[in-house]
């Protein structure tokens, strides 16, 4: 599968991710990952979707970079109140020490495996040291299409433990879960928070 087969899907199917959104009364993900961040923090919402996220973040006063490779969803996103949303994929993000949070909820399971250590490390990279990574990630093997044509990869707490780990990162909470998404096919699920350790001195 090619990336813009997925965007494609979200493209066409951005009012149903609006009434999915809207019909949310409760973020407790959200909410402790803002109760984690500084006041005024500057925060990476990665894979944006329609935006609730990025204007609730914006509410609470923190200043959101909100990002999503789907034209769709950006343009949706942008008619959220205080928020400014561009198209972008994950290996375009760059730069360093300029976030003070990364909110990829359920974003970067749409890349392949073999792609989730690099866009890790540029995540680590993005951070501040001691800053906060929320990560949403579908549980089980393998990678593929689901049942509308999105890609995902799958993978066991134990990997992803791993992978955090070698980016970078420190765990400081997780919420293993069942739910049902945009598909309506229930699957399980697992939220972690998590924070950059600073990188050592060079040796040598």
């Amino acid at each position: 599968m090619k990336p813009e087969d997925t965007l494609a899907v979200y493209d066409a199917r951005v009012e149903d991710y609006v009434a999915m959104g809207a019909a949310l009364k409760e973020r407790p993900d959200l909410d402790a990952f803002m109760a984690r961040l500084p006041e005024g923090a500057h925060v990476l919402d990665l894979g944006c979707g329609p935006g609730f996220s990025a204007a609730l973040m914006v509410a609470r006063g923190f200043a959101v970079d909100a990002v999503d490779g789907s034209a769709g969803m950006v343009a949706r996103a942008c008619a959220q109140p205080g928020v400014q949303a561009r198209q972008a994929r994950f290996e375009e993000i760059t730069g360093a020490a300029l976030y003070d949070g990364v909110w990829a909820n359920f974003s970067l399971l749409h890349a392949p495996r073999g792609e989730l250590p690099g866009h890790l490390a540029r995540l680590h990279r993005a951070l501040k040291p001691g800053g906060w990574l929320h990560l949403g990630m579908k549980l089980g093997e393998g990678e593929g299409p689901d049942s509308i044509g999105r890609f995902y990869s799958y993978y066991s707490e134990a990997e992803l433990e791993g992978l955090l780990a070698g980016a970078g990162f420190e765990i400081a909470g997780r919420r293993v879960s069942r739910g049902k998404g945009l598909s309506g096919d229930a699957s399980e699920f697992i939220v972690v928070h998590a924070q950059a350790i600073p990188e050592g001195p060079t040796k040598g």
